[in-house]
């Protein structure tokens, strides 16, 4: 039971808790997710390649290569605007694996023919199996993965000029610095 005198108080103490929930929540970056993978193996999957049904793509797609892997769709507006970064980092021998997601087959062929294609292979994933396991919560999402097939770094949003020399690049450089 509250007290007759602090009936007035509560909607002000109910409203500076939600304006505190709300300040402390305009602090944090939304790009950067924690994630659960982070320095775990890459999941296991078998899906098929986008440019070639036939063929199933597993984890072996990664190589022992440190490698950029990136979660895309051609209904993805915030794809378009980082598609040069990747062709360009691509143009420059960065290993780039694609995950076309949510996507009809002929939709992603048909987005990577108009903007180019940076990516090393493309995984189909048009149920959300893999991108469930890697926790994505929207395109565009990348991961730095290690030549061991571990995931070491995820950057949500578009991979931008700073972005990769900020964050993705410093990874892989960490990543190749200790092996």
């Amino acid at each position: 039971m509250v007290p007759e005198f602090m009936k007035g108080f509560l909607p002000l103490v109910v409203f500076a808790g939600i304006v505190g929930a709300l300040a402390l929540g305009l602090t944090r970056d939304p790009r950067i997710l924690p994630s659960e993978l982070i320095n775990k193996p890459f999941p296991e999957f078998e899906l098929s390649d986008l440019h070639n049904a036939d063929a199933t793509l597993t984890k072996d797609v990664l190589g022992d290569r440190v490698s950029l892997v990136n979660v895309f769709g051609s209904w993805c507006m915030a794809c378009v605007q980082e598609h040069p970064k990747l062709m360009e980092l691509s143009g420059s021998g960065v290993n780039i694996i694609g995950i076309n997601w949510r996507d009809s087959r002929s939709k992603g062929l048909q987005w990577l023919d108009t903007h180019g294609n940076p990516y090393a292979r493309v995984i189909y994933d048009p149920y959300s199996r893999l991108a469930i396991d890697l926790g994505i919560t929207g395109a565009p999402e990348t991961f730095v993965v290690d030549r061991d097939g571990n995931i070491r770094y995820r950057h949500v949003g578009i991979v931008s000029d700073d972005v990769w020399k900020t964050r993705l690049r410093p990874a892989i450089e960490q990543i190749k610095a200790q092996s």
